[in-house]
């Protein structure tokens, strides 16, 4: 998994696993508040792919995007909804 994922404003970062929780609890997966990153340990099991804590060099970039990309395709989509609702807003 990517080691350079720093997000642009790190203030940012709460509001940011907030969102990722309450995008992952929608779909239905059991997530810690207070760990939201743990989430994408229950995805590798769902699927069958091996992955720890630690290093997980061997895990394939299809692998990995296959954990990832529920979470982080999840997390835009709902962003795009966020920002349409405030354009109609005005």
């Amino acid at each position: 998994m990517a080691k350079n994922n720093k997000i642009l404003v790190p203030e940012a970062r709460k509001a940011l696993d907030k969102l990722k929780a309450d995008v992952m609890r929608q779909h239905g997966y059991n997530v810690n508040t207070n760990n939201p990153d743990d989430v994408k340990f229950e995805i590798a099991d769902e699927l069958g792919i091996p992955l720890t804590k630690g290093y997980n060099g061997k895990i394939t970039a299809e692998n990995a995007g296959k954990i990832g990309g529920p979470i982080g395709g999840n997390m835009v989509k709902e962003m795009v909804r966020m920002a349409q609702e405030q354009m109609l807003k005005k």
